[in-house]
């Protein structure tokens, strides 16, 4: 089971990939390191130095690499993320590398968006492994983000027949929330949720997020925000969660509680972002532009890697922070090639009614597939009225 909560720690790993940060004084603290008699550091630089002397020993290596994602999610620390990928590198260029090394590189291949080769890596190892829970949870993940909800189904239906009852529920009302089964997908996550007490931390936070973005999907401010804050006290350093609770503050003009919120975690630019927007509704106008200066010398500096994973958040920066409709709108429909989350959704269509474009491509999925959103219904009625 430990095992199967990386597929759930690689889909908040892509919000917490930062660009380089470079600090305006050298006086300011950039990070603060983890203490060196921490048990957790102290093995794996024990394990690490194993691996140095025994570079190709598979099974420490994806041991190392499986802490490595770990610590990425619980620390919110991208770094960790190519920690893994270090501890890999025997393998990671290899056409067919082991089953467990595979799993691994797919996990850390999602993470950074790389949808298709995670996928092929992942259909590999179901091949040869076909009730690989893990791979199966990995893969609907990766088919929901894009939008694959018949293939979602099939992979989530496979994850049902292999794990715990909480796992294959969430697994599933995931792609329910978005195709027109919102409110018996909420339903039964509620249910099969309040008689898993015993269900890993982990995935009861994923499925109490979950849950929180479907009553805030369907306008109902006050159930979203209790799952989000009973989320937060098993989770507290989750930056998704961090992230989606926010989202639900500003849109209650509750810019104060964003700041408090998100205070010290300036470090991810998914939260720089929120707090940014934050300053904005509460007129702080000289911090709100210190935070545009460094979000843009961040979006920059990915640009030049040829990052694309922060195309949403990028759409929104432009969008809301620097009133550039057109240019919000040109990242929208570039994210929208790659995911169909959403929050990809309304990125989409607040960007074409700011621009007063045409946002087709969007209305049509949301018509073909039911998607049930309040904010999206709204901005569609806007869009359709030329308003």
């Amino acid at each position: 089971m430990h095992k199967l909560i990386l597929a759930l720690a690689c889909c908040s790993a892509a919000a917490t990939q930062a660009a380089p940060y470079i600090p305006a004084s050298g006086q300011l603290v950039v990070e603060t390191v983890p203490r060196r008699g921490d048990p957790a550091q102290q093995e794996l630089r024990r394990l690490r130095s194993q691996l140095n002397a025994s570079p190709n020993d598979i099974t420490l290596a994806a041991t190392i690499a499986r802490r490595y994602i770990a610590l990425a999610r619980s620390e919110t620390d991208p770094r960790y993320l190519g920690y893994a990928e270090s501890a890999l590198a025997p393998w990671w260029q290899q056409a067919a590398p082991p089953t467990d090394v595979r799993l691994l590189r797919a996990t850390l291949l999602q993470s950074t968006h790389q949808f298709t080769p995670a996928l092929a890596d992942l259909k590999a190892v179901l091949a040869s492994e076909p009730q690989n829970v893990q791979a199966w949870l990995t893969q609907a993940t990766v088919q929901t983000v894009q939008g694959d909800y018949s293939g979602a189904t099939v992979s989530c239906a496979r994850v049902s027949g292999l794990s715990i009852e909480l796992v294959g529920i969430t697994c599933i009302a995931n792609i329910g929330a978005v195709t027109g089964k919102a409110a018996a997908s909420e339903q039964l996550l509620d249910l099969t949720l309040s008689r898993s007490s015993n269900a890993p931390q982990d995935l009861r936070v994923w499925a109490l997020t979950l849950l929180a973005e479907m009553a805030q999907r369907r306008g109902d401010a006050t159930t979203s925000e209790a799952r989000f804050r009973r989320a937060l006290t098993l989770s507290p350093r989750d930056s998704y969660l961090l992230g989606a609770y926010a989202d639900l503050l500003l849109e209650q003009n509750r810019a104060a509680d964003v700041l408090e919120l998100l205070r010290d975690q300036e470090r991810i630019d998914a939260l720089l972002l929120r707090r940014a927007l934050a300053l904005q509704q509460a007129g702080k106008q000289s911090a709100m532009q210190a935070d545009v200066r460094e979000l843009a010398a961040r979006f920059d500096a990915a640009a030049q890697r040829g990052d694309t994973v922060h195309q949403r958040e990028q759409a929104r920066f432009e969008l809301v922070l620097r009133h550039d409709a057109k240019t919000a709108l040109a990242l929208a429909r570039k994210n929208w090639e790659v995911q169909k989350e959403p929050a990809d959704i309304r990125i989409y269509l607040q960007a074409a009614v700011q621009a007063r474009a045409d946002a087709r491509p969007v209305i049509e999925w949301v018509a073909t597939h039911h998607t049930e959103d309040a904010a999206a219904t709204r901005l569609i009625h806007q869009l359709q009225a030329g308003t």
